[in-house]
């Protein structure tokens, strides 16, 4: 009976997003800080005698080959580490795909975490998060989860304190927009810088009224263009009464953050009508 290693891959939202510049490898500077939710996918991981990487899941949109980010990550291991063995993964979704939650990253920090378990390799954080960086910019926060603070392409994690625990409400619109859309349409003059430097302050200060003021997001006014439904559900939100509503990532979704839950329960009742995805979580803590 072959060993199993369960994992959590709990979904991030943006609380603040900047674009400093275009670099010269053609990824962009980054500044954001993220923190996990309690929306999360969970992998199944078991060692196979062969050597090969089979992925199962109930979501039929989620592919099963190289294009998947846990996939990635299950060959980046073996080949780093010269594993003649195999692994079959079962990834039950729950958070949706391509929505800006980095669903797909934390995927694959899941199955970093899991075959360093199933395998006993005997990594830190540290070092899966440097191997992570190769799988993707938003995978080595998703190997340590929490709230963080990241820079470069988004690979660079200073780790945080919790942000005062809060009620957050989801909504997915319909339409997916592509990250690479997004950024390729960005016009440098005229983005809006959120003060995400302060966000960290607030943190550290456990100041729950000023994080909520300083929520933003760069990307937010070009999403916009692409999707107006955004900034109708971000109106929608505040007007049922939420402390702050943003874009999460590139998008398309939408986050709202509740101190009280009578008011979460009110925002999502209220959108519950207006999308088919709309989502009540916590934050982790």
């Amino acid at each position: 009976m072959s060993k199993e290693v369960i994992e959590k891959a709990p979904a991030k939202i943006n609380l603040s997003l900047d674009v400093l510049h275009k670099r010269e490898d053609g990824f962009h500077e980054l500044e954001m800080v993220m923190t996990s939710i309690d929306l999360a996918d969970h992998l199944t991981l078991k060692s196979l005698p062969e050597d090969k990487i089979v992925i199962q899941s109930n979501n039929g949109f989620l592919p099963l080959d190289q294009r998947n980010h846990a996939y990635k990550a299950a060959l980046l291991v073996k080949e780093t580490f010269g594993i003649q063995l195999g692994v079959e993964m079962l990834i039950k979704k729950k958070i949706p795909i391509a929505a800006g939650l980095a669903g797909g990253s934390s995927d694959a920090a899941a199955t970093l975490r899991g075959l360093n378990q199933l395998w006993k390799l005997g990594l830190s954080l540290d070092e899966l998060a440097v191997l992570g960086a190769q799988v993707g910019s938003d995978v080595p926060y998703c190997v340590y989860g929490g709230t963080a603070f990241a820079t470069g392409r988004g690979e660079k994690i200073e780790r945080l304190s919790d942000i005062p625990q809060c009620w957050v409400v989801l909504v997915k619109p319909k339409k997916g927009i592509s990250t690479g859309t997004v950024f390729s349409a960005l016009s440098y003059e005229s983005l809006q810088h959120p003060a995400t430097r302060s966000m960290v302050s607030a943190i550290e200060n456990q100041d729950y009224l000023k994080m909520t003021q300083l929520t933003g997001n760069a990307l937010e006014e070009t999403s916009i263009i692409r999707q107006p439904a955004i900034e109708k559900i971000k109106q929608k939100m505040l007007l049922f009464g939420a402390d702050t509503a943003l874009m999460s990532g590139s998008g398309p979704t939408i986050f709202a953050l509740c101190h009280k839950y009578s008011r979460a329960q009110r925002v999502y009742n209220g959108l519950k009508g207006f999308c088919n995805e709309v989502y009540l979580v916590r934050t982790l803590k």
